[in-house]
């Protein structure tokens, strides 16, 4: 057995629950989980669908409230928070990635990038912003607007606008669903780089296999509890995993 060296955790939840309804009419989306993401670290969310996998993103993220348990992220338990400071959180300390880009159509790709910031009435980075723009091939596109991008194009954008804040924690949700396959060969790669050789943690929920071999740790989930992990997946491996979850 391999010893490895224990890692901060960027991001846990402990026993949380999610019930949508009341009474008999009450469904639970997540049951008493318990769950530590590792900083500098590439982790998937994976699951049947009605797993559970987004509800957990979104629970971490901040983005939702958990009807029971905590969420830390760091050692800042955002349950706590009132709305007002989980938004300042959120906007401070994490970076997302959606599924639909969530570009400004009326600003430049540039300006979409660096837009966070400017709202938060902080000074961007222009070395880091740079070095992330040139990383994914984006500097010739800079004055382009959302509409002029491909769907990759935009997705990369959007992309850089997640890290270039330098966020804690980028959480990412689906985020090659609408893309092909070489959009999103691309933006994986991008977001592995991203941990290896930047320093970046990065979260992501995913239904393909193939993305979740980027990753360094999947976690799957079913009925609502994460039910196994795997360290060094290979798309093969969670492929297989997958089928025997029935998904």
């Amino acid at each position: 057995m391999t010893t490895t060296t224990r890692t901060t955790a960027a991001a846990r939840a402990v026993g949380v629950s999610k019930f949508y309804g009341t009474g008999d009419a009450a469904v639970a989306a997540l049951k008493d989980v318990d769950v530590e993401l590792d900083s500098g670290r590439f982790t998937a969310i994976m699951g049947p669908s009605g797993s559970g996998k987004s509800t957990l993103l979104h629970m971490l993220a901040g983005l939702d409230r958990p009807t029971s348990g905590e969420v830390y992220l760091g050692d800042t338990q955002i349950t706590k928070l009132n709305d007002k400071a989980l938004t300042l959180l959120r906007r401070d300390r994490i970076g997302f990635i959606f599924q639909s880009f969530n570009l400004l159509p009326t600003m430049s790709a540039a300006e979409n990038i660096v837009l966070p910031m400017r709202i938060a009435g902080r000074k961007p980075d222009e070395f880091w912003v740079q070095t992330i723009i040139e990383r994914l091939g984006l500097s010739e596109r800079l004055r382009h607007r959302p509409t002029e991008l491909s769907g990759g194009q935009q997705q990369r954008v959007a992309a850089a606008r997640a890290l270039a804040s330098r966020p804690q924690i980028v959480f990412a949700d689906e985020p090659t669903g609408a893309l092909d396959s070489a959009s999103g060969t691309e933006l994986l790669e991008f977001l592995r780089t991203a941990v290896h050789e930047f320093g970046q943690t990065v979260v992501m929920v995913t239904h393909d296999p193939t993305a979740a071999g980027y990753a360094d740790r999947v976690l799957f989930l079913a009925d609502g509890h994460v039910v196994d992990e795997m360290h060094e997946p290979t798309a093969d491996a969670v492929l297989d995993y997958m089928k025997h979850l029935g998904a």
